[in-house]
C-alpha cells in the first residue's frame, strides 16, 4: 500500500519517479490533468475523464496516446502495484521534453504520468454539519485569457484563491468572474437550492465542465428535482435554503456557512441529502458493471 507512479508506463514508488527537468510540463506548465478516485477499487468514470483530458490536450495543440486502453492498462497496473483499498488518482499529460524554448517542433512527447495514493475521504463531520466556504477576492481567469474548458496544470489562479480561503478558515473558496457572477470553487462546482429548485452557474460563466456537476444535474432529473443552469451572484448564496459543492473527491459536500453567515438553517438540507445518497448509489453501480 502507498503512493506509486507510472511514468510512460514505468511503475515505481512515487519517490523514485523521474520526469526530465526539460519537460514542458515542468518548464512551462504546458500540461493537462485529471483527478479521479476509486470505488471498490475501480476508477470511477475513467471514460469521461479521458474524454476531457483529450479535449484539454487538443486545445493546447498536442495529442494524447491513442486508445483509452493504454491509459486503462497502465492504470490497472499502477493500482495493482499500490494495493490501496481505495485510491486517489492523478493523470498528468504534458507536451513532452523540449529545450526550454517556444520551439515546439523540438519537443518530444507526450509524457504520460499517473500517480495513485490512498484515498482520504473528507471528514464525516463535513457531511453531517456542513463546511465553511468564502467568496474569494481573486477573480476567475477571463475565458478569453485562458479557456476554462482546458483543465491545465496552470493552477495559480486556484492556488491564490485556496490560500486566501485557508487563511480565512474555509474549506473552499468560491471565485466570481469578471462580471461579479458566481463562477466555481477553486476545486469544485457550486450549487444552490431555493424553494426546492437546484441551480448552478452555466458553462459560459467561465467554468470547467465538471464531471460530478454533470452527473448531479442528471440525477436531479431522475429524482424529479427541478434543476437548471443559470447565472448566480453572491447574494444568491446568502439567500439560498441550501448550498453544496461538488467534485470527484468531495462528491457533494453541504455548506454550512458562506463568509461566516449561516446558509438556511445551517448544515445539510433535505435536497442535498437526497442528491448525495443518489450520487453514492450511482457511483457504486457504475463500478460494478
Amino acid at each position: 500500500m502507498g503512493i506509486f507512479a507510472s511514468v510512460n508506463g514505468n511503475v515505481v514508488p512515487a519517490e523514485q519517479a523521474r520526469v526530465s527537468v526539460l519537460d514542458n510540463g515542468f518548464t512551462f506548465g504546458d500540461a493537462v490533468y485529471e483527478t479521479l478516485r476509486t470505488y471498490r477499487g475501480r476508477p470511477f468514470h475513467l471514460d469521461r475523464h479521458l474524454e476531457r483530458l483529450r479535449a484539454s490536450a487538443a486545445r493546447l495543440g498536442f495529442a494524447a496516446p491513442s486508445g483509452d486502453e493504454v491509459f486503462a492498462r497502465r492504470l490497472d497496473e499502477l493500482l495493482a502495484r499500490a494495493g490501496n483499498e481505495e485510491s486517489y488518482i492523478r493523470i498528468i499529460l504534458t507536451r513532452g521534453e523540449g529545450d526550454i524554448s517556444y520551439r515546439f517542433d523540438r519537443v518530444t512527447g507526450p509524457t504520460l504520468v499517473m500517480v495513485v495514493k490512498p484515498f482520504e475521504p473528507p471528514p464525516a463531520r463535513d457531511y453531517a454539519e456542513g463546511i465553511a466556504i468564502v467568496i474569494a477576492s481573486v477573480r476567475r481567469n477571463h475565458p478569453r485569457a485562458l479557456d476554462p474548458a482546458i483543465k491545465s496544470n496552470n493552477l495559480l489562479n486556484n492556488i491564490l484563491a485556496v490560500r486566501e480561503g485557508q487563511g480565512r478558515g474555509a474549506a473552499e473558496a468560491i471565485l466570481l468572474n469578471d462580471l461579479g457572477e458566481v463562477a466555481e470553487g477553486a476545486s469544485s462546482n457550486v450549487f444552490v437550492v431555493k424553494a426546492g429548485r437546484v441551480s448552478t452557474p452555466p458553462l459560459d460563466a467561465g467554468i470547467l465542465s465538471g464531471i460530478t456537476r454533470r452527473i448531479v444535474l442528471d440525477l436531479c432529473r431522475e429524482l424529479g428535482i427541478p434543476a437548471r443552469e443559470e447565472t448566480l451572484i453572491a447574494a444568491d448564496l446568502f439567500a439560498a435554503d441550501e448550498v453544496f459543492i461538488t467534485s470527484t473527491t468531495k462528491e457533494a459536500a453541504p455548506v454550512r456557512t458562506v463568509d461566516g453567515k449561516l446558509v438556511g438553517a445551517g448544515g445539510p438540507g433535505p435536497v442535498h441529502q437526497r442528491i448525495l445518497q443518489a450520487y453514492r448509489d450511482y457511483a457504486l453501480r457504475s463500478v460494478s458493471r
